[in-house]
């Protein structure tokens, strides 16, 4: 196999030269420019497979490189501070960036994965199809596969299956799809199986008739039926009960639906997109999932990348809430500390985007000056400090009860066991015998929270021992 060869772009000669030799012996061929200028005039760039350029060059910047270079990948190598510039150097497409001074093994990984994922055609950037995907923003190799799929699925009524952990964007997916699809101009029904008690769940799918069951005082158009033409989403497919389960099976065969209550069916023409953060084949095994209604809808998969795993989109991200938050709270643009910056890219983020979402907004909320610290983001540091306090997690807590009086919780937390470790423990030792809302007060969370961290860990919600056997 030929070496794939790499331009360097970069005025400081030491940094130039480093970068040559570390590129050489991991068997790459290396050309080297001080500037644009010199880039054009000593060199085709149109011959490599890949430039690494400094975003700040005499004469032109860096990015400059992106259009001149007609479709060969361009990697900026920018400093810690200077985040803005490098996310406007992803909107002018280069394929990712790098902040110097940089780890040899990070630049290596990262030069790697450009050229793993690179296309032939130049017509076909890894920047080209992000452009493509609605509301949607991220240029790590994951997401750019994911947006291929995306386009390809949209065409069709295939029935989609979107796995991933909570917080990953599976809603955005399911919109996305439903935005390229023929049925774009008919209404998209999301709906959240896991938020509707169970005793509901059918009348509120299917429709129930008139006196179908106390408190059936009218005829109602269940949420498949009003999909009609359209798409419905099933978050959190894997909660639904198995009867509903059966239900939904006959509309993917049959077609139709029929109402609680009603003798005849109707007819439906819906195109369904599912998600889970479970796994559905292990449910189906545990008989917790029917396999036939399993297979009908993982006709095709999508995996959400965790947050941890997309690299540079973290600071994408971080800079599209940033000035989404700022302009809703009436504020100037805010800055990152270099702290701030370091703090994000190394946190391993377990609520995903969402979570990013929510620390960006208490940030602006927190800061008073026009430049964010690491400790207003109430990250890892915030969360060593709140932890010794009291079990709840940062951003969830009450703040509006004063300390005294807050509920001592039934045990505390170790010097091992992490928050996640100790919330799945006190729920899983006290839902026998406690209410959703008493243990949302022993953990200091409200019950949208603990409903949240369940469906996170997996852990299936219990009638206390109480109410069992008094219904029983």
């Amino acid at each position: 196999m030929s070496k794939s060869n790499i331009l360097v772009v970069e005025d400081e000669d030491i940094i130039r030269s480093t970068l040559r030799r570390l590129l050489e012996r991991n068997g790459y061929s290396v050309a080297e420019a001080g500037s644009v200028n010199d880039a054009e005039s000593r060199h085709d760039l149109t011959d490599f497979d890949l430039i690494v350029s400094d975003l700040r060059l005499p004469g032109a910047p860096g990015t400059t490189l992106i259009s001149k270079a007609e479709g060969t990948p361009v990697l900026i190598m920018t400093s810690y501070a200077s985040v803005r510039s490098a996310v406007e150097s992803l909107k002018h497409g280069a394929v990712d960036y790098i902040a110097k001074p940089f780890d040899h093994g990070e630049m290596l990984d990262t030069i790697k994965g450009i050229l793993a994922t690179r296309r032939p055609s130049p017509n076909a950037t890894p920047t080209s199809a992000a452009t493509e995907i609605p509301a949607m923003i991220g240029r790590a190799p994951a997401m750019r596969d994911l947006y291929s799929r995306i386009a390809k699925v949209a065409r069709t009524d295939t029935t989609v299956l979107i796995q991933g952990e909570s917080g990953t964007g599976k809603e955005l997916v399911a919109r996305a799809i439903h935005e390229l699809s023929p049925r774009a101009d008919k209404p998209l029904i999301s709906v959240n199986c896991a938020a509707i008690p169970e005793t509901l769940i059918e009348s509120e799918l299917f429709g129930h008739e008139r006196g179908a069951f106390t408190g059936a005082l009218a005829n109602r158009t269940g949420l498949i039926e009003a999909a009609d033409g359209g798409t419905l989403f099933l978050d959190e497919i894997g909660e639904l009960p198995l009867e509903a389960q059966a239900r939904l099976l006959r509309v993917l065969q049959e077609g139709e639906i029929r109402k609680v209550g009603a003798i005849e069916a109707t007819q439906v023409d819906v195109r369904l997109i599912s998600a889970t953060h479970r796994d559905l084949a292990t449910l189906s095994i545990q008989q917790q999932f029917r396999h036939d209604l399993f297979y009908r809808i993982a006709v095709m998969p999508l995996e959400l990348p965790p947050l941890r795993d997309r690299g540079a989109d973290i600071l994408e991200l971080a800079d599209h809430f940033l000035r989404l938050t700022c302009k809703r709270f009436g504020r100037d643009l805010l800055e990152l500390s270099p702290d701030a910056i370091q703090a994000l890219t190394t946190h391993s983020w377990p609520g995903n985007v969402r979570e990013l979402q929510n620390a960006i907004e208490r940030a602006v909320i927190l800061t008073e000056g026009d430049t964010i610290e690491h400790r207003s983001l109430g990250l890892d540091i915030e969360l060593v400090e709140v932890t010794r306090l009291r079990p709840a997690f940062v951003g969830e807590a009450d703040e509006s009860a004063p300390a005294p009086t807050r509920a001592k919780p039934a045990f505390e937390p170790g010097e091992g066991l992490s928050l996640e470790d100790y919330f799945q423990q006190f729920v899983l030792e006290h839902q026998e015998h406690m209410s959703e809302t008493e243990l949302a007060r022993k953990l200091g969370i409200s019950r949208k929270c603990l409903w949240e961290r369940r469906q996170r860990f997996g852990i299936p919600r219990t009638k206390p021992a109480s109410k069992r056997s008094s219904t029983g």
